[in-house]
């Protein structure tokens, strides 16, 4: 007998829900079965905390008087994309200071507006008789602002390649430093914890769908951009999922910087480490079988970034449990492997938001509309200009 959003809403509103993080649900299914598992357990917490560069947020400033239009926008030497309206922006978590280049951008200001530092705000216009005023240099904080939300395009991640360097030369990439001749490997996925990894098949994650955002309670607001369903069957019956994103939303005056941190990667600039954490309605056997997912049976690439294309080999398959256990066999050799996102930071998220839910704090919600299952991720058209 399956279970439906709504009577799980109603058992966290009695305080009688069972909620398992994704690695408890694991022992769980061990001990008592898919069927048993399925029948005591009523919602799995997920999470993830790693860099996200396609991250931003919208920000409203309030009218100054005289009234400007802001067209050119800057906060902290910052560029902030001004063409919305008259005093609305967004910020992009990789855009770079024009004054402190790859070390401070856009993920910093975001973090610093949170921590409730001082931005310092600069605006240029080209005047109009409705919005005279030609410039302002102001300072602000988060709480002068009329409205602050963080609005990610592309985040979560489904199951991003792992990344190694076949070339005779250190590289530097969002990836990390790659070292040379496959010296090391890196990976940003939380296995087994991972959102989308636990519910590979959208059943119960869409548009609509409420989640731990960086501190708060925020939205899935769309698929996220570059977002294909992959599905590969390989060895052992063992089905590789990849392509998954998603677009989320939430309110940045109640975000925490615990869970959203800025960073400099050297030599590529500057990303955003987002926590993210999606509870999952257990609503039959099918779905406990998707939940109880292990290191062991997630599988992705090993990909050489030295090569300067799209179309970069894979070199191999490898699961995240070899990942994490600090090296793997490549090329002929051991090689070390490490993470760029924190698996630990991943299940304090996963156990807060389970912990939000027992006390009836937080409520699933069913999508209003599911993801779609024929996108084509295309790339870019480039045939130059006639």
């Amino acid at each position: 007998m399956g279970k439906t959003f709504e009577e799980i809403n109603e058992k966290i509103r009695k305080g009688e829900v069972v909620v398992a993080t994704a690695e408890e649900i694991i022992d769980i299914v061990k001990e008592k079965g898919i069927k048993e598992a399925a029948r005591k357990v009523d919602v799995v917490t997920t999470a993830t905390f790693g860099p996200m560069c396609s991250s931003g947020a919208f920000v409203n400033f309030g009218h100054s008087d005289p009234p400007i239009r802001m067209n050119k926008v800057w906060l902290n030497d910052v560029p902030a994309y001004g063409g919305i309206a008259a005093v609305d922006a967004y910020i992009g978590a990789t855009e770079l200071s024009e004054s402190r280049g790859l070390e401070y951008g856009g993920a910093h200001v975001i973090e610093d507006l949170v921590a409730g530092k001082k931005v310092r705000l600069k605006a240029k216009s080209y005047g109009t008789d409705c919005y005279p005023r030609l410039d302002i240099d102001t300072d602000i904080t988060l709480k002068d602002l009329n409205q602050a939300y963080l609005f990610n395009p592309r985040n979560v991640y489904q199951n991003y390649s792992a990344a190694t360097n076949t070339s005779d030369q250190i590289i530097d990439t969002y990836m990390g430093t790659l070292l040379p001749r496959c010296g090391n490997v890196t990976y940003s996925t939380s296995g087994e914890l991972s959102p989308l990894l636990n519910d590979p098949e959208f059943r119960t994650i869409g548009i609509g769908t409420r989640i731990f955002l960086a501190g708060t309670q925020g939205y899935v607001a769309w698929e996220g951009t570059q977002f294909v369903r992959n599905k590969v069957e390989i060895e052992d019956g063992i089905t590789m999922y990849s392509g998954g994103t998603l677009a989320v939303i939430g309110d940045l005056k109640e975000m925490n910087t615990r869970y959203l941190r800025a960073a400099s990667f050297a030599r590529y600039g500057t990303t955003m480490f987002v926590g993210i954490g999606i509870p999952i309605p257990v609503l039959d056997e099918e779905m406990m079988e998707y939940l109880a997912v292990t290191n062991r049976e997630i599988y992705t690439g090993v990909v050489d970034y030295s090569v300067p294309s799209r179309s970069r080999p894979t070199l191999r398959r490898v699961s995240y449990e070899e990942l994490r256990s600090g090296s793997i066999e490549l090329e002929g050799k051991k090689v070390p492997t490490a993470p760029l996102s924190s698996l630990n930071r991943a299940r304090e998220i996963a156990n807060v938001l389970k912990e939000s839910i027992e006390r009836g704090e937080f409520f699933l919600q069913e999508p209003v509309q599911m993801m779609p299952t024929n996108r084509e991720f295309k790339p870019l058209k480039d045939v130059g200009v006639e």
